[in-house]
Protein backbone atom coordinates (compact mmCIF):
# COMPACT_ATOMS: atom_id res chain seq x y z
CA UNK A 1 0.00 0.00 0.00
CA UNK A 2 1.48 2.89 -0.81
CA UNK A 3 1.48 6.09 0.65
CA UNK A 4 -1.16 8.86 0.18
CA UNK A 5 -2.50 11.37 2.21
CA UNK A 6 -5.86 12.78 1.24
CA UNK A 7 -7.91 10.93 -0.94
CA UNK A 8 -11.13 13.13 -2.60
CA UNK A 9 -14.17 10.90 -3.83
CA UNK A 10 -16.46 13.10 -6.26
CA UNK A 11 -19.80 11.26 -6.69
CA UNK A 12 -22.19 10.03 -3.45
CA UNK A 13 -23.97 7.09 -5.37
CA UNK A 14 -23.46 3.73 -4.53
CA UNK A 15 -19.62 3.39 -6.27
CA UNK A 16 -18.54 6.40 -4.74
CA UNK A 17 -20.03 4.83 -1.19
CA UNK A 18 -18.55 1.59 -1.82
CA UNK A 19 -15.13 3.20 -2.41
CA UNK A 20 -14.78 5.41 0.76
CA UNK A 21 -15.99 1.61 2.41
CA UNK A 22 -13.23 -0.23 1.14
CA UNK A 23 -11.13 2.65 2.27
CA UNK A 24 -11.42 2.93 5.49
CA UNK A 25 -12.26 -1.21 5.74
CA UNK A 26 -8.78 -1.13 4.40
CA UNK A 27 -7.80 0.86 7.64
CA UNK A 28 -6.22 3.87 5.23
CA UNK A 29 -5.70 6.29 7.65
CA UNK A 30 -5.80 9.52 5.81
CA UNK A 31 -8.06 11.89 4.98
CA UNK A 32 -11.35 11.16 2.71
CA UNK A 33 -13.71 13.82 1.31
CA UNK A 34 -16.66 12.76 -0.36
CA UNK A 35 -18.44 15.52 -2.59
CA UNK A 36 -22.19 14.62 -3.29
CA UNK A 37 -24.40 16.98 -5.28
CA UNK A 38 -27.40 15.59 -4.13
CA UNK A 39 -28.79 16.15 -0.11
CA UNK A 40 -29.84 12.61 0.41
CA UNK A 41 -27.73 10.10 2.03
CA UNK A 42 -26.14 7.55 -0.33
CA UNK A 43 -29.64 5.55 -1.93
CA UNK A 44 -30.46 2.82 -4.17
CA UNK A 45 -31.95 3.75 -7.64
CA UNK A 46 -33.34 0.33 -8.82
CA UNK A 47 -36.36 0.90 -6.84
CA UNK A 48 -36.98 4.78 -7.73
CA UNK A 49 -38.61 2.81 -10.59
CA UNK A 50 -40.54 0.36 -9.08
CA UNK A 51 -41.47 0.37 -5.44
CA UNK A 52 -40.54 4.09 -4.55
CA UNK A 53 -43.73 4.82 -7.03
CA UNK A 54 -45.83 2.86 -4.96
CA UNK A 55 -45.20 4.60 -1.78
CA UNK A 56 -42.04 2.75 -0.64
CA UNK A 57 -39.68 5.52 0.53
CA UNK A 58 -36.61 2.93 1.88
CA UNK A 59 -33.97 3.48 -0.18
CA UNK A 60 -30.66 4.13 1.83
CA UNK A 61 -27.67 2.32 1.24
CA UNK A 62 -26.52 -0.12 3.66
CA UNK A 63 -23.49 1.69 5.31
CA UNK A 64 -24.83 5.25 4.15
CA UNK A 65 -24.72 6.32 7.97
CA UNK A 66 -20.96 5.60 8.29
CA UNK A 67 -19.95 8.79 6.19
CA UNK A 68 -20.33 11.16 8.30
CA UNK A 69 -18.18 14.77 8.42
CA UNK A 70 -16.27 13.03 5.42
CA UNK A 71 -19.28 13.96 3.28
CA UNK A 72 -19.92 17.25 1.58
CA UNK A 73 -23.31 16.74 0.58
CA UNK A 74 -25.34 19.18 -1.62
CA UNK A 75 -21.59 20.01 -3.86
CA UNK A 76 -20.84 20.01 -6.95
CA UNK A 77 -17.18 19.28 -8.75
CA UNK A 78 -17.28 22.26 -11.60
CA UNK A 79 -13.53 21.29 -12.28
CA UNK A 80 -10.66 19.28 -11.60
CA UNK A 81 -6.96 20.52 -12.16
CA UNK A 82 -4.89 17.22 -12.46
CA UNK A 83 -1.71 19.15 -12.54
CA UNK A 84 -1.89 20.60 -9.30
CA UNK A 85 -4.10 17.76 -7.93
CA UNK A 86 -7.10 20.07 -7.15
CA UNK A 87 -11.03 19.87 -7.20
CA UNK A 88 -12.87 22.98 -7.53
CA UNK A 89 -16.69 23.25 -6.34
CA UNK A 90 -19.64 25.01 -7.13
CA UNK A 91 -19.21 27.22 -4.24
CA UNK A 92 -15.49 28.22 -5.71
CA UNK A 93 -14.23 26.31 -2.83
CA UNK A 94 -11.29 23.55 -3.60
CA UNK A 95 -10.07 20.28 -2.45
CA UNK A 96 -6.50 19.17 -2.73
CA UNK A 97 -6.34 15.47 -3.48
CA UNK A 98 -3.25 12.76 -3.26
CA UNK A 99 -5.67 10.08 -5.05
CA UNK A 100 -9.09 10.75 -6.65
CA UNK A 101 -11.87 8.53 -7.19
CA UNK A 102 -14.03 9.31 -10.01
CA UNK A 103 -17.96 8.19 -9.72
CA UNK A 104 -19.89 10.93 -10.72
CA UNK A 105 -22.23 8.44 -12.79
CA UNK A 106 -24.70 9.73 -15.73
CA UNK A 107 -27.74 11.68 -16.10
CA UNK A 108 -30.71 11.06 -18.22
CA UNK A 109 -30.96 12.20 -21.61
CA UNK A 110 -33.88 15.01 -22.48
CA UNK A 111 -35.97 15.38 -24.95
CA UNK A 112 -35.71 19.72 -26.23
CA UNK A 113 -38.41 21.62 -25.26
CA UNK A 114 -40.03 19.83 -22.57
CA UNK A 115 -43.64 20.89 -21.28
CA UNK A 116 -45.02 20.32 -17.77
CA UNK A 117 -46.13 16.89 -17.37
CA UNK A 118 -43.24 14.89 -19.28
CA UNK A 119 -40.91 13.99 -16.18
CA UNK A 120 -37.26 11.74 -16.40
CA UNK A 121 -36.36 9.19 -13.50
CA UNK A 122 -32.80 8.81 -11.96
CA UNK A 123 -32.79 10.66 -8.78
CA UNK A 124 -35.22 10.61 -5.69
CA UNK A 125 -36.73 14.03 -6.62
CA UNK A 126 -37.70 12.59 -9.62
CA UNK A 127 -39.57 9.80 -8.15
CA UNK A 128 -41.09 11.97 -5.71
CA UNK A 129 -42.51 13.85 -8.30
CA UNK A 130 -43.36 10.97 -10.83
CA UNK A 131 -44.93 9.48 -7.93
CA UNK A 132 -47.40 12.45 -7.56
CA UNK A 133 -48.39 12.25 -10.69
CA UNK A 134 -49.06 8.22 -11.09
CA UNK A 135 -51.40 9.15 -8.01
CA UNK A 136 -53.26 11.89 -9.95
CA UNK A 137 -54.74 8.95 -11.78
CA UNK A 138 -53.86 10.14 -15.32
CA UNK A 139 -55.78 8.73 -18.03
CA UNK A 140 -52.81 7.95 -20.59
CA UNK A 141 -49.39 7.37 -19.78
CA UNK A 142 -46.63 7.62 -22.47
CA UNK A 143 -43.04 6.13 -22.27
CA UNK A 144 -40.58 6.68 -24.86
CA UNK A 145 -37.59 3.98 -24.50
CA UNK A 146 -38.46 0.72 -23.64
CA UNK A 147 -35.51 -0.14 -21.70
CA UNK A 148 -34.85 -0.72 -18.28
CA UNK A 149 -36.82 2.35 -16.91
CA UNK A 150 -39.23 2.59 -18.89
CA UNK A 151 -40.21 -1.00 -18.80
CA UNK A 152 -40.20 -0.90 -15.26
CA UNK A 153 -42.31 2.33 -15.07
CA UNK A 154 -44.72 0.67 -17.61
CA UNK A 155 -45.00 -2.11 -15.51
CA UNK A 156 -45.36 0.00 -12.02
CA UNK A 157 -48.24 2.20 -13.92
CA UNK A 158 -50.03 -0.63 -15.48
CA UNK A 159 -50.15 -2.35 -11.48
CA UNK A 160 -51.71 0.89 -10.65
CA UNK A 161 -54.37 0.68 -12.91
CA UNK A 162 -53.25 3.42 -15.68
CA UNK A 163 -53.45 3.27 -19.17
CA UNK A 164 -49.92 2.89 -20.82
CA UNK A 165 -48.43 3.13 -24.31
CA UNK A 166 -44.63 2.58 -24.86
CA UNK A 167 -42.80 3.94 -27.76
CA UNK A 168 -39.81 2.87 -28.72
CA UNK A 169 -37.55 2.74 -31.89
CA UNK A 170 -36.71 -1.37 -31.85
CA UNK A 171 -38.96 -3.41 -33.38
CA UNK A 172 -39.00 -5.37 -29.96
CA UNK A 173 -38.20 -3.62 -26.67
CA UNK A 174 -34.28 -4.37 -25.50
CA UNK A 175 -33.53 -6.52 -28.64
CA UNK A 176 -29.60 -4.86 -27.97
CA UNK A 177 -29.61 -6.03 -24.64
CA UNK A 178 -31.54 -9.08 -24.41
CA UNK A 179 -31.31 -10.72 -28.40
CA UNK A 180 -34.01 -10.52 -30.73
CA UNK A 181 -36.24 -13.72 -28.87
CA UNK A 182 -36.22 -12.77 -24.93
CA UNK A 183 -37.33 -9.20 -26.62
CA UNK A 184 -39.80 -10.50 -28.96
CA UNK A 185 -41.12 -12.30 -25.91
CA UNK A 186 -41.09 -8.88 -23.24
CA UNK A 187 -43.30 -7.50 -26.39
CA UNK A 188 -45.94 -10.31 -26.21
CA UNK A 189 -45.43 -9.74 -22.17
CA UNK A 190 -46.10 -6.42 -22.17
CA UNK A 191 -49.04 -6.84 -24.76
CA UNK A 192 -50.34 -9.55 -22.56
CA UNK A 193 -50.72 -7.24 -19.11
CA UNK A 194 -52.18 -4.28 -21.29
CA UNK A 195 -49.22 -2.04 -22.86
CA UNK A 196 -50.29 -0.81 -26.24
CA UNK A 197 -46.41 -0.63 -28.04
CA UNK A 198 -45.59 1.66 -30.45
CA UNK A 199 -42.25 -0.30 -32.02
CA UNK A 200 -39.91 1.61 -34.69
CA UNK A 201 -40.76 4.67 -33.68
CA UNK A 202 -39.42 8.02 -32.15
CA UNK A 203 -41.11 10.79 -30.71
CA UNK A 204 -40.87 14.06 -32.46
CA UNK A 205 -42.61 16.69 -30.01
CA UNK A 206 -45.17 17.43 -28.16
CA UNK A 207 -48.77 18.75 -28.00
CA UNK A 208 -50.03 21.35 -25.18
CA UNK A 209 -52.74 22.84 -23.61
CA UNK A 210 -53.24 26.49 -23.04
CA UNK A 211 -51.37 25.95 -19.73
CA UNK A 212 -48.46 24.33 -21.11
CA UNK A 213 -49.49 21.09 -19.74
CA UNK A 214 -48.44 17.94 -22.78
CA UNK A 215 -51.50 16.52 -23.85
CA UNK A 216 -50.42 14.35 -26.60
CA UNK A 217 -46.66 12.74 -27.87
CA UNK A 218 -46.02 13.05 -31.40
CA UNK A 219 -44.26 10.23 -32.77
CA UNK A 220 -42.37 9.51 -36.31
CA UNK A 221 -45.09 7.46 -37.41
CA UNK A 222 -47.45 10.46 -38.28
CA UNK A 223 -49.41 9.79 -35.09
CA UNK A 224 -50.14 12.23 -31.88
CA UNK A 225 -50.93 9.62 -28.93
CA UNK A 226 -52.94 11.31 -25.86
CA UNK A 227 -50.62 11.61 -23.18
CA UNK A 228 -51.71 13.37 -19.57
CA UNK A 229 -48.50 12.10 -18.71
CA UNK A 230 -44.82 10.93 -20.27
CA UNK A 231 -41.85 9.22 -18.92
CA UNK A 232 -38.58 9.89 -21.15
CA UNK A 233 -36.48 7.10 -20.71
CA UNK A 234 -33.89 7.29 -23.49
CA UNK A 235 -31.02 6.16 -21.36
CA UNK A 236 -28.40 8.25 -19.95
CA UNK A 237 -25.16 10.12 -20.47
CA UNK A 238 -21.94 10.13 -18.28
CA UNK A 239 -21.45 13.27 -16.26
CA UNK A 240 -17.90 14.12 -17.56
CA UNK A 241 -18.96 17.95 -18.77
CA UNK A 242 -16.91 19.11 -15.62
CA UNK A 243 -14.11 17.28 -16.80
CA UNK A 244 -13.36 18.71 -19.76
CA UNK A 245 -10.04 20.46 -19.80
CA UNK A 246 -8.26 18.42 -17.52
CA UNK A 247 -5.91 16.58 -19.46
CA UNK A 248 -8.51 13.29 -18.83
CA UNK A 249 -9.28 10.95 -21.92
CA UNK A 250 -13.20 11.49 -22.47
CA UNK A 251 -15.29 9.35 -24.71
CA UNK A 252 -18.67 7.72 -23.84
CA UNK A 253 -16.89 8.15 -20.22
CA UNK A 254 -13.66 8.48 -18.60
CA UNK A 255 -11.27 6.32 -20.58
CA UNK A 256 -9.10 4.24 -17.99
CA UNK A 257 -6.90 1.12 -18.46
CA UNK A 258 -7.93 -2.21 -17.02
CA UNK A 259 -7.08 -1.41 -13.34
CA UNK A 260 -9.23 1.59 -13.80
CA UNK A 261 -6.79 4.46 -13.34
CA UNK A 262 -7.57 7.02 -15.67
CA UNK A 263 -5.78 6.29 -18.66
CA UNK A 264 -2.30 8.78 -18.44
CA UNK A 265 -2.12 9.03 -14.55
CA UNK A 266 -1.15 7.06 -11.33
CA UNK A 267 -3.71 9.26 -9.10
CA UNK A 268 -7.15 9.41 -10.93
CA UNK A 269 -9.41 6.05 -10.99
CA UNK A 270 -12.79 6.18 -12.02
CA UNK A 271 -15.79 3.57 -10.89
CA UNK A 272 -19.37 3.22 -11.97
CA UNK A 273 -21.67 4.28 -14.83
CA UNK A 274 -19.13 6.80 -15.45
CA UNK A 275 -16.03 4.60 -15.96
CA UNK A 276 -15.26 2.92 -19.37
CA UNK A 277 -12.72 0.39 -19.86
CA UNK A 278 -10.90 -2.41 -21.57
CA UNK A 279 -12.73 -6.12 -20.53
CA UNK A 280 -10.17 -8.26 -20.52
CA UNK A 281 -12.74 -11.30 -20.58
CA UNK A 282 -13.99 -9.90 -23.90
CA UNK A 283 -10.42 -9.63 -25.37
CA UNK A 284 -9.57 -5.91 -24.50
CA UNK A 285 -12.87 -4.33 -26.02
CA UNK A 286 -14.20 -0.84 -23.97
CA UNK A 287 -17.15 -1.96 -22.25
CA UNK A 288 -19.55 1.19 -19.95
CA UNK A 289 -21.68 -0.66 -18.00
CA UNK A 290 -24.81 1.35 -16.02
CA UNK A 291 -25.86 -1.83 -13.64
CA UNK A 292 -25.96 -1.55 -9.87
CA UNK A 293 -23.64 -4.82 -9.55
CA UNK A 294 -21.15 -3.06 -11.57
CA UNK A 295 -21.49 0.31 -9.32
CA UNK A 296 -21.42 -1.84 -6.43
CA UNK A 297 -18.49 -3.82 -6.92
CA UNK A 298 -16.20 -1.32 -9.07
CA UNK A 299 -16.21 1.01 -6.68
CA UNK A 300 -14.42 -0.98 -4.20
CA UNK A 301 -11.88 -2.26 -6.59
CA UNK A 302 -11.56 0.83 -7.66
CA UNK A 303 -10.44 2.84 -4.31
CA UNK A 304 -8.13 -0.43 -3.49
CA UNK A 305 -6.12 -0.26 -6.65
CA UNK A 306 -5.53 3.17 -5.74
CA UNK A 307 -3.92 2.40 -2.77
CA UNK A 308 -2.05 -0.65 -4.21
CA UNK A 309 -0.86 2.07 -6.91
CA UNK A 310 -0.64 0.75 -10.88
CA UNK A 311 1.85 -1.69 -10.37
CA UNK A 312 0.23 -3.89 -7.57
CA UNK A 313 -3.29 -2.89 -8.65
CA UNK A 314 -5.70 -5.64 -10.01
CA UNK A 315 -7.46 -5.75 -13.18
CA UNK A 316 -11.60 -4.83 -13.45
CA UNK A 317 -12.89 -8.18 -15.28
CA UNK A 318 -15.91 -8.90 -13.36
CA UNK A 319 -18.59 -10.75 -15.35
CA UNK A 320 -21.63 -7.76 -16.08
CA UNK A 321 -25.11 -8.78 -14.60
CA UNK A 322 -28.43 -6.90 -14.04
CA UNK A 323 -31.86 -7.92 -12.77
CA UNK A 324 -34.96 -6.31 -13.54
CA UNK A 325 -38.99 -7.44 -12.87
CA UNK A 326 -41.49 -6.43 -15.69
CA UNK A 327 -45.11 -7.39 -14.85
CA UNK A 328 -44.47 -10.07 -12.41
CA UNK A 329 -41.78 -11.56 -14.87
CA UNK A 330 -37.75 -11.94 -13.82
CA UNK A 331 -35.15 -10.60 -16.37
CA UNK A 332 -31.82 -11.26 -15.40
CA UNK A 333 -28.50 -10.96 -17.99
CA UNK A 334 -25.24 -11.95 -17.65
CA UNK A 335 -22.18 -10.82 -19.81
CA UNK A 336 -22.42 -8.82 -22.71
CA UNK A 337 -25.08 -10.49 -25.31
CA UNK A 338 -24.73 -7.39 -27.96
CA UNK A 339 -21.34 -8.73 -28.70
CA UNK A 340 -22.65 -12.24 -29.93
CA UNK A 341 -23.20 -13.18 -33.58
CA UNK A 342 -25.11 -16.43 -32.56
CA UNK A 343 -27.65 -17.50 -29.62
CA UNK A 344 -29.76 -20.47 -28.99
CA UNK A 345 -32.25 -20.89 -26.39
CA UNK A 346 -30.72 -23.74 -23.85
CA UNK A 347 -33.39 -24.10 -21.30
CA UNK A 348 -36.94 -23.37 -20.97
CA UNK A 349 -39.14 -22.71 -23.64
CA UNK A 350 -40.54 -19.06 -24.32
CA UNK A 351 -43.75 -19.78 -25.15
CA UNK A 352 -44.29 -20.78 -21.42
CA UNK A 353 -42.18 -18.01 -19.98
CA UNK A 354 -39.91 -19.18 -18.25
CA UNK A 355 -36.39 -19.81 -20.53
CA UNK A 356 -32.48 -19.60 -20.57
CA UNK A 357 -30.54 -17.99 -24.50
CA UNK A 358 -26.93 -17.73 -24.09
CA UNK A 359 -25.39 -16.03 -26.53
CA UNK A 360 -21.76 -17.11 -28.43
CA UNK A 361 -18.86 -15.23 -30.55
CA UNK A 362 -17.41 -17.13 -32.66
CA UNK A 363 -18.37 -20.20 -30.76
CA UNK A 364 -17.54 -18.77 -27.41
CA UNK A 365 -20.22 -17.86 -24.62
CA UNK A 366 -20.18 -13.99 -24.10
CA UNK A 367 -23.67 -13.60 -22.56
CA UNK A 368 -26.71 -15.11 -21.42
CA UNK A 369 -30.06 -14.16 -20.60
CA UNK A 370 -32.93 -15.85 -18.63
CA UNK A 371 -36.60 -15.12 -17.85
CA UNK A 372 -38.11 -16.37 -14.97
CA UNK A 373 -34.87 -19.37 -14.78
CA UNK A 374 -32.60 -18.00 -12.11
CA UNK A 375 -31.22 -21.20 -12.08
CA UNK A 376 -30.22 -21.59 -15.57
CA UNK A 377 -28.56 -18.11 -16.24
CA UNK A 378 -26.39 -19.23 -12.90
CA UNK A 379 -25.32 -22.39 -15.00
CA UNK A 380 -24.67 -20.73 -17.85
CA UNK A 381 -23.15 -17.54 -16.08
CA UNK A 382 -20.50 -20.24 -14.71
CA UNK A 383 -20.06 -21.85 -18.41
CA UNK A 384 -19.17 -17.90 -19.56
CA UNK A 385 -16.41 -17.59 -16.68
CA UNK A 386 -15.29 -20.60 -17.48
CA UNK A 387 -14.48 -19.76 -21.00
CA UNK A 388 -16.50 -22.76 -22.10
CA UNK A 389 -17.71 -22.70 -25.96
CA UNK A 390 -21.60 -22.34 -26.88
CA UNK A 391 -22.26 -26.42 -27.93
CA UNK A 392 -21.28 -27.18 -24.37
CA UNK A 393 -24.20 -26.65 -23.27
CA UNK A 394 -26.04 -28.59 -25.38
Amino acid sequence: MRKLGTIAIVGASLAGLRAFQALRRAEFDGTITLVGAEKYLPYNRPPLSKSMLKGDDEVTLPGAEELGDHWLKGRQAVRLDTADRRLILDDGSEIHYDGLVIATGARPRHLPDTPEGVHTLRTIEDSLALRGELAAGHDNVVVIGGGFIGGEVASTARSLGLGVTLVDASPHPMRNALGTETARWLAGHHRDHGVELVSQARATGFDVDANGRVTGVRVSDGRTLPAGLVVAGMGVVPNTDWLEGSGLTLSDGVVCDERLFAVGREDVVAAGDVVRWPHSRYDGALVRVEHWSNANDQGAVAALNLLAGPENAKPFADLPSFATHVHGARIQTAGLPHLADETRVVAGDPGEGHFAVAFAKDGTLVGAVAVNAPKDLIRVKRAIVAGDRLDSLS
